[in-house]
């Protein structure tokens, strides 16, 4: 017997909590300057409880080829990402709506 979620009740392969999760998502991508004027892209918003950000932030840094990290519940990249990081939240299911990028 496949386990089910404890959200939903529906066995864990078919689960819809995350997809619903990612519908729901007020998300910012914005770039700051940090030491020595080297550029990071900040993703925040998302929800650490409904939704696996280290998986997010894994596929995000093989995409780009970059190094990052998951620091307070926000992602950091290292460069520049912010219209492609926009396409690939969008590739992995989030609402181009509620992406805003700065």
């Amino acid at each position: 017997m496949s386990e089910t979620c404890p959200k939903c009740g529906l066995p864990k392969p078919i689960c819809v909590c995350e997809t619903i999760a990612k519908e729901s998502q007020r998300i910012k991508v914005y770039s700051v300057k940090k030491k020595f004027d080297k550029i990071s892209t900040i993703v925040e918003g998302l929800e650490e409880k409904t939704i696996d950000i280290k998986e997010i932030a894994k596929e995000l840094k093989s995409e780009f080829a970059c190094g990052g990290t998951v620091k307070a519940g926000r992602i950091e990249l290292q460069g520049d990402h912010r219209h492609k990081a926009k396409a690939l939240l969008v590739r992995l299911g989030f609402a181009p709506e509620t992406i805003e990028v700065h």
